[in-house]
């Protein structure tokens, strides 16, 4: 596991603050000048120096409004009695970067935030961190950069923006959109009609308004206890989200004050309380990426064997798009994340404390009392009528997959559940959408996209693009794909992710061939290849492989990067 830096912790043993390193003793006159220099007063020299790690970006609709979030948090900082000073982190749309060679930056750029926030808080000697964050690897990288710090932190979400609207629909989400390419390839829509949708689908700043992977993390880091409660579903640009984000500021300094450190925070028993609001959700695949990357950071241990038990005892209860019915503002109407945890009763352990300074049940109460949910339309279903009587995601295994693979059972319909047939491989995603745009994939046939692991990628690009275009050509209960790549948490159809080991590095995915038989019973979590082993032998003393030549960051991350089954942390463990 990761050792995090000590100097924070060791500070905090002897009641002297982290800060105290650049503010006391005779050989700090420079760095008070430079403190100075800032616009600080000597009396603001005695008081915590609270670290704002912002995300705000005007190229990214989910964090253009985060400036907004960032004066609001300043508020509650100073008022508390603490000193705010920010910094941003970087912050890559996976939307923008989707179906060409930018998808492989997202999942490198969550070691990258992690690695700011390290480099900025310790290097400042910063006493506690407010993080500040929406789309899909950016909380997750914050979180692990706070980790190796051992400094107090809580985390302040972006908020969803608002469904779109089109011709009578109030619930356009933008995987509605992506699929619709599919529907003007197939001659269900005009492209005159899509470029409506493209004007309406996102209305505004926020994170896209399904249980992508951006809102997905925002539900599991408030289940774990890292915001207060309420944040994960308060809308970008509410007065709740604005009124939570001067609460974070204020708590920051309490947390200082009370030395209530975010691995105090980030327990086994509050990470597998995430596991199970996952299940519980349905969402999105990368969720798993995550936590064990959390996890890792944390030095807690947490495996895919954890998802799968879970995901066997946690029924879903969310009905949300991709899969679902809702948008997610929706779910924020009937409660939110308090609401769910309060449904799954003795499913989640209630004593574990959050930054609110409270036991999780004692802060679902309260949250309850004072906002209740209305859940008359169905958003989240009881535990005695679930949407299914396991989780939203499952942990495959076999021999196809022998460290495992990561399917969304909520986005697969009930006749997909267990398919079989031949198979189709490609060395990428672009290959395979332009076959299947082509028409020349059939209904029985399993897409293999191998070489888009973490290191084979490099990057372990989302086949979002693909998944939508089969979806959208009707083709998404009748059509497998499996990738040692991944898949947009907006992705729903027969889609396996996340195979282990990936081809690049010598996993069976590598030696399929175009009509071997492939198997997934997602029933019984196999994923089978139906190849004699004296021939996948044969083929693998044969094999060639691929040559991956990246360039610049690419090319460290392809060196260091582990196992997708580990959560793709630099530098993990190698089977």
């Amino acid at each position: 596991m990761t050792k995090a830096p000590d100097g924070a912790r060791s500070e905090a043993r002897t009641g002297r603050l982290p800060s105290a390193e650049l503010k006391e003793g005779l050989t700090r006159a420079a760095h008070r000048a430079l403190l100075y220099g800032l616009g600080l007063t000597p009396a603001d020299l005695e008081r915590p120096l609270i670290g704002i790690a912002n995300s705000w970006t005007d190229l990214v609709p989910g964090h253009r409004h985060l400036d907004e979030l960032g004066r609001a948090v300043r508020e509650g900082i100073q008022a508390a009695g603490g000193v705010a000073r920010e910094f941003h982190t970087c912050a890559v749309c996976d939307g923008l970067a989707q179906g060409h060679s930018g998808m492989r930056y997202p999942l490198p750029s969550r070691e990258v935030i992690a690695d700011t926030v390290e480099l900025m808080a310790m290097a400042h000697c910063l006493d506690g961190l407010v993080l500040i964050g929406g789309c899909d690897k950016i909380v997750p990288g914050q979180v692990m950069g706070l980790l190796r710090t051992g400094l107090p932190g809580i985390v302040v979400t972006a908020g969803c923006m608002a469904a779109g609207r089109w011709r009578g629909r109030e619930d356009l989400t933008l995987s509605r959109l992506r699929e619709f390419v599919g529907r003007v390839q197939a001659g269900e829509m005009t492209a005159e009609e899509l470029a409506e949708v493209e004007r309406v689908a996102v209305p505004g700043p926020g994170t896209c308004s399904m249980l992508g992977t951006a809102n997905t993390m925002a539900c599991l880091v408030e289940a774990m206890g890292l915001t207060l409660p309420g944040m994960a579903a308060a809308p970008a640009l509410s007065r709740e989200k604005n009124l939570l984000a001067v609460d974070s500021g204020r708590r920051a300094v309490g947390l200082v004050s009370e030395w209530f450190s975010a691995r105090q925070v980030v327990t086994r028993a509050s990470l597998l309380n995430a596991v199970a609001v996952d299940m519980a959700l349905g969402g999105s695949t990368n969720s798993v990426l995550h936590l064990l990357a959390i996890a890792h950071e944390a030095g807690v241990p947490l495996s895919l064997d954890d998802f799968d038990l879970v995901s066997r005892t946690v029924p879903h209860l969310c009905d949300l798009q991709p899969g679902g019915r809702f948008p997610f503002p929706e779910f924020g109407r009937a409660g939110g994340v308090p609401e769910l945890v309060a449904e799954l009763g003795a499913l989640v352990d209630l004593d574990p404390v959050g930054v609110d300074g409270r036991p999780l049940g004692e802060s679902v109460r309260e949250y309850r009392q004072a906002h209740p949910g209305d859940r008359a339309q169905g958003v989240i279903r009881p535990l005695t009528a679930p949407l299914r009587g396991t989780g939203g995601l499952a942990i495959l295994r076999g021999g196809l997959a022998p460290e495992g693979a990561v399917v969304k059972v909520a986005g697969v319909s009930a006749e997909a559940m267990v398919h079989a047939g031949p198979a189709r491989v490609f060395e990428s995603s672009e290959a395979a959408v332009e076959a299947a745009l082509a028409g020349r994939l059939a209904a029985g046939d399993v897409v293999v996209v191998r070489y888009e692991g973490p290191a084979g990628g490099p990057g372990m690009r989302e086949q979002h693009m693909l998944s939508s275009v089969i979806v959208g050509m009707g083709l998404g209960a009748k059509v497998a794909i499996v990738t040692d790549g991944r898949f947009s948490g907006s992705t729903r159809g027969l889609c396996i992710g996340h195979v282990a080991p990936e081809a690049a590095r010598g996993g069976p995915i590598a030696l399929v061939r175009d009509g071997d038989r492939v198997t997934i019973d997602i029933p019984a979590r196999r994923l089978e290849l139906d190849v004699s082993a004296p021939e996948l032998a044969g083929r693998r003393a044969d094999r060639q492989g691929r040559e991956a030549l990246p360039e610049g960051l690419l090319s460290r991350y392809a060196a260091l990067v582990g196992s997708a089954s580990e959560g793709a942390v630099l530098g993990a463990r190698r089977r």
